[in-house]
């Protein structure tokens, strides 16, 4: 079969060297490496860590043809197997591409094993070699023969399974009779394992009971990869399994009870991850029927997959009972600041968020928050109007809506006409408007009013002053105020500042925190601004707008003795505990 034997070459140098073996090649064997891994939508060019390209038949080098950055043509002669060689340069610690030095490594096949052109429904064969002594070997990738030896069905499962290598934690436990495994790398001796097992296996069992009642999931092992580290975030979803990377003090420590704000946002990327298993590797967009690994694959449904996938992922801390309501409705708001402070939301959809994810989701700029919204955020906030909706209209909930799907597709592709056939079989009547609206439009949703529908009061905080001016600064005692964006419309802009710009008075006043000219400021008025832009000091007259605008958005339940009776059972039904 095709096989790759993937190599520790030199683990200071971080380099990976890769056989592949094609038996029985075709004369003009076409041989290429993806531009960018599913789930992670951005051309990544894992072509430019590739070098020493070469190939063989027997004794005979084979000539290899470039075609592009990332496609080879070997001139074969005969059925003697292909054998080609290259190298690949692994320093990318996020979860999307590869990773090797003397402590640790991870690649995912996407940046490591070239495609081989008409044979991708044939069983592959990965093996490992040269591992330093004490290293093992953790994947959801099933074993072949051999030690350190894993088979696909074909290249599209090949690359789906990450593999991590190196010395690790690891444990088990089972979730409605299902294994899974929990790799941890990089964890802290005082590192609570056992919490962390038992905590993730509430969201997992949760999961599996929402998607399929009683009746086993549709894979038969799971195992979560995680890589813990001074200072990171992130996951990418896998058909049996999930890369992670979290910081070391956001795990649970060892003899402390307390639900840090860190471990929370680590237990909401665990269910987020896990719940994709079912919402985008099972269902998944139409256009994604097939992958085509050389170029872009535009849908206009990320809002769904992603957006709905991350209003569920604290749903289900909610539901198992690991966070309580008033933890819940503190994410829930942070989310509706977040995209209330993006002007973009008023240019941009979501559905063509989702389209243009590829030029511009991964590649935030100063402009980001005036040109573009999150297909997350917004997303989940859109999952979350559907779901008050159909809640206050009693007949149904988004509940339905995604085990519906489940059953229309079979656990396959879906289209946006597919969501809204089953949007209306569950609430009893079209919900066109909404889509076009909430989906499609760029007006802001009516949350405020679905949330007073469940007992659930919003109230507005004061703004602060980078709010009132329009600005995202960064700022400290060291670093001083660095602007990062001005927001669009906003007194900041009008004013003439711009990112990068260093603020460093506000009339006449050293400040290191913008805050801190709250105290030598008028309710609202002009004042003048020292500023630093490419070494130059500038004095900038600003309008600073009234106090009263709104700030951050707080939710809380209504006091039981103001919530009408019917608003009380659907709050309990949708915000237990």
């Amino acid at each position: 079969m095709i096989s790759y034997r993937v190599t520790l070459a030199d683990v200071h140098a971080h380099l990976y060297q890769v056989t592949l073996s094609v038996p029985d090649p075709a004369a003009d064997q076409t041989l290429s490496l993806p531009v960018w891994i599913p789930g992670s939508y951005l051309v990544r060019e894992f072509a430019r860590h590739l070098s020493g390209v070469s190939a063989r038949q027997g004794s005979r080098e084979v000539v290899l043809q470039q075609a592009d950055k990332a496609t080879w043509i070997a001139r074969c002669e005969g059925r003697g197997a292909l054998v080609v060689t290259y190298t690949v340069y692994a320093f990318d610690t996020s979860v999307r591409a590869a990773f090797l030095d003397a402590e640790r490594g991870f690649f995912n096949g996407t940046g490591v094993c070239l495609r081989v052109h008409g044979r991708e429904d044939e069983p592959h064969r990965l093996e490992l070699a040269r591992l330093p002594k004490g290293w093992d070997v953790a994947t959801s990738m099933p074993p072949a023969d051999g030690r350190g030896a894993f088979q696909a069905a074909g290249y599209d499962e090949l690359v789906d399974h990450p593999v991590e290598l190196g010395r690790f934690w690891r444990g088990t436990f089972k979730a409605a009779g299902v294994p899974h495994e929990f790799v941890v790398a990089g964890a802290l001796p005082d590192f609570d394992g056992d919490r962390l097992l038992a905590d993730t296996r509430r969201i997992c069992e949760s999961q599996i009971t929402f998607w399929h009642g009683k009746k086993k999931p549709h894979f038969k092992r799971y195992v979560f990869l995680l890589n813990a580290v001074d200072d990171g975030y992130g996951g990418l979803e896998h058909r049996a399994s999930t890369a992670l990377i979290a910081a070391r003090r956001d795990l649970p420590q060892r003899g402390k009870t307390e639900l840090s704000d860190g471990y929370v946002t680590l237990l909401g990327l665990i269910s987020h991850e896990y719940f994709h298993t079912w919402n985008v590797k099972r269902l998944r967009p139409a256009e994604f029927t097939r992958y085509d690994y050389t170029q872009e694959n535009y849908t206009q449904l990320l809002w769904f997959f992603e957006g709905f996938t991350s209003y569920y992922d604290d749903q289900f801390l909610l539901r198992t009972g690991l966070i309580d309501p008033a933890r819940y409705l503190k994410l829930v708001a942070k989310t509706i600041t977040g995209v209330l402070g993006m002007p973009g939301r008023k240019v941009q959809s979501v559905a063509q968020a989702s389209f243009d994810a590829w030029v511009k989701y991964y590649r935030g700029d100063e402009n980001t928050p005036n040109s573009t919204i999150s297909y997350y955020t917004k997303g989940s906030l859109v999952a979350l109007a559907l779901d008050l909706t159909l809640r206050d209209e009693g007949r149904g909930t988004l509940d339905d809506v995604m085990r519906g799907l489940w059953a229309r597709s079979d656990g396959g592709p879906v289209s946006e006409a597919d969501i809204a056939a089953v949007l209306r079989e569950v609430s009893g009547r079209p919900m066109a408007k909404e889509l076009a609206a909430w989906v499609h439009g760029t007006d802001d949703l009516p949350l405020q009013k679905l949330l007073a529908r469940v007992g659930v009061s919003w109230t507005a905080q004061p703004p602060t002053l980078a709010q009132r001016l329009g600005l995202r600064v960064s700022e400290g005692p060291l670093t001083g105020i660095k602007v990062q964006s001005v927001l669009r419309g906003g007194a900041g802009e009008v004013a003439g500042l711009s990112a990068g710009d260093e603020l460093l008075a506000v009339d006449d006043w050293r400040v290191r925190r913008l805050d801190d000219a709250l105290r030598l400021l008028p309710a609202s008025g002009q004042v003048e601004l020292l500023t630093v832009r490419d070494g130059r000091v500038r004095r900038l007259a600003a309008m600073v707008p009234d106090a009263a605008d709104a700030g951050a958005v707080t939710l809380a339940p209504t006091a039981v003795a103001n919530t009408a009776a019917a608003a009380l059972d659907l709050r309990r039904a949708w915000l237990p505990g």
